[in-house]
């Protein structure tokens, strides 16, 4: 057996590392389980009992996405303990909007050489989003390819899995003219759009070590702030109010989200001016200059999740939020005759 080891070490590939990262994450995991997982770290597979009898007709819905180049960020600055949270929000947050609690979460985590230490940060982060939302980390793989990744690299990707009522599912087909979005804001750039702050940063010549006034702090430490979870202020509102369609704004920014929950025929008037923009986001806007386009195509630009409601719950629902301490913001309103978002103040289309 040792010899075997160490001509598989020799390749590049340490047994014990993935070991030790297992024993190091156990904790991690262990602090997310719900009462319906079964099994526990070393399976084949996770468990989760679904209970049936909570539900009429339950619908399950599976989301899965990835971190993308944020990750360059933690690499830079050596901080992995916030990524994890990345990893969860970017599909809980899209199952969400389906109207589905989530329920189990699955990870992939994959590098050239394994390092324990990072590993277990990696995957702590991880544990955090699933407490955040709910969600138990019933299972992952740790894959550990030499030549694959560059030296201190690696990626990490998600699968969230969730349920609910087949007749409360939330599809958008029941937003009508009249409607009004109502935007809950976003911690920054949340995880889209880094292949550009990438960019407009080496374009400007700016580190990711340099302290900026207007961000409060470095560059790197206020771009890793994880994207928020906003599973237990939906939940919460849904059990109050009928929403009629809801929007997680990642990739494509408040342009191309919103109409994905829009009837055909129906479109939406937006103005920026009803809601805050975050420093970092203003900050990242002034670098990027005049290119709005790209601007609201890219970058959530400071609203991280949308309500859309009839207007006569508008303001309920702006009070029930104030009552949990959360502020949000009437962004715009869904009209006839329109397609797509049309941004006030802009041709933006």
């Amino acid at each position: 057996m040792t010899e075997t080891r160490d001509l598989y070490r020799a390749a590049g590939v340490n047994i014990d590392a993935g070991n030790e990262t297992v024993d190091r994450i156990r904790p991690h995991v262990a602090r997310t389980w719900r009462k319906e997982v079964l099994g526990g770290i070393g399976g084949f597979g996770g468990g989760f009992a679904l209970d049936v009898s909570r539900y009429r007709e339950p619908v399950l819905v599976s989301g899965t996405d990835g971190v993308g180049t944020k990750l360059k960020v933690a690499f830079a600055l050596e901080k992995h303990d916030t990524v994890g949270v990345d990893a969860v929000a970017m599909c809980v947050n899209d199952i969400l909007a389906m109207g589905a609690e989530p329920l189990y979460f699955l990870d992939y985590f994959a590098t050239g050489k394994l390092v324990p230490a990072v590993a277990e940060q990696v995957v702590k982060g991880i544990a955090d989003g699933c407490e955040q939302a709910g969600a138990a980390l019933i299972g992952g793989e740790t894959a550990e390819m030499p030549s694959m990744y560059a030296d201190g690299e690696y990626d990490i990707a998600g699968f969230a899995v969730g349920v609910v009522e087949r007749s409360r599912m939330i599809d958008g087909t029941r937003v009508q003219a009249g409607d009004v979005l109502v935007g809950l804001p976003s911690s920054g750039p949340h995880s889209n759009g880094f292949s550009l702050i990438r960019k407009l940063l080496a374009d400007a010549g700016i580190d990711y070590g340099d302290q900026v006034a207007e961000l409060g702090g470095t560059v790197g430490e206020t771009l890793l702030t994880p994207t928020r979870i906003y599973v237990r202020i939906v939940r919460t509102l849904l059990e109050r109010f009928d929403i009629h369609g809801m929007a997680h704004i990642t990739g494509g920014g408040l342009l191309d989200n919103i109409p994905r929950v829009i009837p055909d025929g129906l479109g939406c008037a937006v103005d920026p001016a009803s809601w805050p923009l975050p420093p970092v986001l203003s900050w990242l806007r002034q670098l990027a200059g005049g290119d709005q386009q790209t601007l609201y195509r890219t970058f959530n630009m400071g609203v991280g999740f949308v309500l859309i409601v009839a207007a006569s719950a508008a303001n309920g629902l702006l009070s029930a939020l104030a009552d949990m301490g959360e502020s949000a913001y009437i962004i715009g309103e869904v009209r006839a005759g329109m397609s797509g978002v049309t941004i006030s103040g802009s041709d933006l289309a």
